[in-house]
């Protein structure tokens, strides 16, 4: 056993836990971990680009046919957007099965293996994703409509308040906003939980997608919290890798005239452009720790349900358990290493016999 496997002792992580482990892989297989990442985000990063241009000459353009072009143009871009958004989302059960694989057996970890994991499940991935995809605008839509209820009480009781005092009035605005937020927040990250494992579920389990589905729901208990730290931690984090790359671009930018301003004039196409590009590489920067956050997360509830690190320790250190009759487990797996078994149905039991002893 190496010192990974050491540093790494399975247990049940907390929210600090999952962030340190997973900035501990990250740093530890880097390049890697940037070469699985990018292509799903240099998708994106194309797609970004072509909305981005048609956008700006649909509303320079005056001619008819070349509106029709980049109406279709800009259509093109977002569905690029969507696939590699969905690519992601793919991407992210190759990367948890090669984690599973460096933790059982000390595999390398490789882009090569995390891509083939993909490919030999890709379609169901796909469905599998898009089913994810519905899932977490229906978890949006329901966290918008819980935040609109909760600033429509808000709005009388600020108009109560108003005719009490202003300043009371702003109290009961900031406190309601602030309910308001994090309610939905709750709400959302409470609902789209239920589905984060489902690409772990079906490349290291070998689950179909809606066994899957099922399973993501059976493991996604009380993973709200840590969720929500790990949301936050990358969206800080993005943005913080966003602006230092955007020093030199604003730089330039100031030097050549460009308003920086988000309420000024319009930016030119060349910047735009250089914005989107540099927005898509801070992805790639952080991208990884978001994929080894989900997987480091299935693998802790796991642990928490089903003594998942003894199952590992046991995978790791004994031979295969043979495979017996009638004989199930209760569990998942450690890792799937092919097709699932098919389940044989033990013989009938014997009749009653003629005496005690069996006897004729």
């Amino acid at each position: 056993m190496n010192s990974l496997n050491t540093e790494l002792a399975l247990a049940p992580l907390g929210a600090g836990d999952l962030i340190d482990r997973a900035v501990r892989l990250y740093r530890r297989h880097f390049l890697t971990l940037i070469g699985i990442a990018a292509p799903p985000v240099v998708l994106s990063a194309l797609g970004s680009t072509i909305t981005t241009i048609s956008w700006r000459e649909i509303t320079a353009t005056s001619s008819d046919l070349n509106m029709a072009l980049y109406v279709l143009m800009l259509m093109a871009g977002i569905v690029i957007i969507i696939s590699g958004s969905l690519f992601s989302i793919i991407v992210m059960g190759g990367a948890t099965r090669t984690l599973v694989a460096h933790l059982l057996w000390n595999e390398r970890v490789t882009a090569r293996a995390t891509y083939r994991a993909v490919k030999s499940r890709f379609w169901g991935l796909l469905g599998a994703s898009l089913l994810v995809a519905l899932w977490l605008a229906f978890a949006t839509l329901v966290a918008l409509s819980a935040s609109s209820v909760i600033f429509m009480i808000l709005a009388f009781g600020l108009a109560f308040a108003s005719m009490l005092s202003g300043w009371l009035a702003g109290i009961l605005w900031g406190i309601g906003t602030l309910v308001a937020v994090v309610s939905a927040s709750i709400l959302f990250f409470f609902l789209a939980g239920r589905m984060a494992y489902v690409p772990q579920a079906m490349l290291v389990e070998g689950k179909t997608v809606f066994a899957a589905i099922g399973r993501s729901f059976s493991l996604a208990s009380g993973n709200v919290r840590r969720l929500m730290a790990m949301t936050l931690f990358t969206f800080f984090g993005t943005y913080s890798a966003l602006m230092l790359l955007m020093i030199p671009l604003g730089w330039y930018g100031y030097l050549n005239g460009v308003d920086l301003s988000p309420f000024g004039s319009t930016w030119p196409t060349w910047y735009s452009i250089g914005y989107q590009v540099i927005l898509q590489c801070s992805h790639i920067l952080l991208a990884p720790i978001w994929m080894l956050g989900f997987s480091l997360l299935y693998v802790d509830e796991r642990v928490r349900h089903e003594g998942y690190d003894i199952e590992l320790m046991a995978a790791r250190q004994l031979p295969e358990m043979p495979e017996l009759a009638g004989v199930v487990s209760p569990f998942a797996p450690a890792l799937v290493t092919g097709r699932a078994p098919r389940f044989v149905p033990p013989p009938p039991a014997p009749g009653p016999p003629g005496s005690v002893l069996g006897l004729s």
